[in-house]
């Protein structure tokens, strides 16, 4: 996680995982901003969010302080000039005091300043004076494509400010935020939104160029550069039909120490990976890209659309028809 009380440990490159793996990575990224507000309010308040399930939360605040209070009661003092990324949302709140409650920030009147930013003005006079709280606040729509499994390995919070030593063209963007944040220049909403998304980008690489934080499992594998490589063919060409024989070749190895190493540290075969992968892929456009089923069975590689439907069932408990019509409803 990243926190205020320790240093950020990614500086060591033991444990980081090699540059070209980390574009791989990244390749597929997809950070869009659907929903942002610049909330303007007096203290007392308590602002709850999160409550669409599936969406990450970005916070900007360009006057504190402000506190973050997670599901679990967890507090956070952000201050002027902080932000934090909350990759997988839940339910939190941000609240002046410890101990108020949080009130769904849905239910504020909101003015709209362009597509997607609406504005939240709650002040007890006609102005709001320098004391009260200042936030620019965003939901996202975040995708890592065939690698969205390291989303579920993410910390549940995620703070910008102890990127700053490692990262200080952060610093820039954050100075950019409070500025447009606190002013009504023309197009200042729209940039803000930007600004966001780019920050929020930022932070997802800093966390996989540090090599993941403490995430272990299959994360073991991209900090090996022999199966790194392995790992970043497969999500290049999931639709090639890969051999194990092929896929040793690409760790430099023989199949059956390259079949032992996968397994150990992946905790599952190569087959499964890959078909894993597929079937996650599959989802992806299948619901969100809208693609027709024979051209995702075409693309994955499968002679047949029967044969790609039957993995897909095995792998996701479904058919791919239902992810279509998931997403549609």
């Amino acid at each position: 996680m990243f926190d205020r009380t320790s240093e950020n440990r990614s500086r060591g490159q033991t444990s980081s995982i090699p540059t070209d793996l980390v574009s791989e990575l990244l390749m597929g990224m997809r950070l869009v901003g659907l929903d942002y507000r610049r909330i303007e309010i007096a203290p007392p308040f308590g602002l709850r969010f999160g409550t669409v399930n599936g969406r990450a939360q970005f916070h900007f605040i360009a006057r504190g302080p402000v506190f973050l209070r997670g599901e679990g009661g967890t507090l956070h003092a952000m201050n002027t000039g902080d932000a934090v990324l909350l990759p997988r949302g839940g339910v939190h709140d941000l609240v002046s005091e410890p101990g108020l409650t949080g009130h769904d920030v849905a239910a504020f009147e909101a003015r709209t300043l362009c597509n997607g930013v609406s504005a939240i003005k709650s002040c007890s006079g006609e102005e709001c004076p320098s004391t009260n709280a200042l936030v620019f606040s965003g939901c996202m729509e975040f995708d890592l494509g065939s690698m969205h499994p390291l989303v579920a390995l993410m910390p549940e919070v995620m703070f910008v400010g102890t990127l700053l030593e490692r990262y200080p063209e952060i610093l820039p963007m954050l100075e950019a935020m409070e500025r447009e944040t606190r002013s009504d220049r023309a197009g200042f909403a729209g940039i803000l939104a930007r600004l966001a998304d780019v920050v929020s980008a930022f932070v997802v690489r800093a966390w996989v160029e540090c090599g993941c934080g403490d995430a272990s499992g299959w994360v073991a594998a991209l900090r090996d550069p022999r199966l790194g490589r392995v790992i970043a063919a497969l999500h290049r060409d999931p639709g090639r039909n890969w051999t194990v024989a092929e896929l040793a070749a690409e760790m430099g190895s023989s199949r059956s120490v390259f079949a032992e190493r996968f397994l150990s540290t992946t905790g599952m075969t190569p087959v499964r990976y890959l078909t894993e992968l597929r079937m996650r892929l599959a989802a992806q456009w299948l619901g969100r890209d809208r693609m027709p089923i024979e051209t995702a069975a075409h693309r994955l590689g499968y002679g047949s659309q029967a044969a790609f439907s039957r993995a897909f069932k095995r792998v996701m408990g479904h058919a791919p028809g239902a992810a279509k019509e998931a997403k549609a409803g």
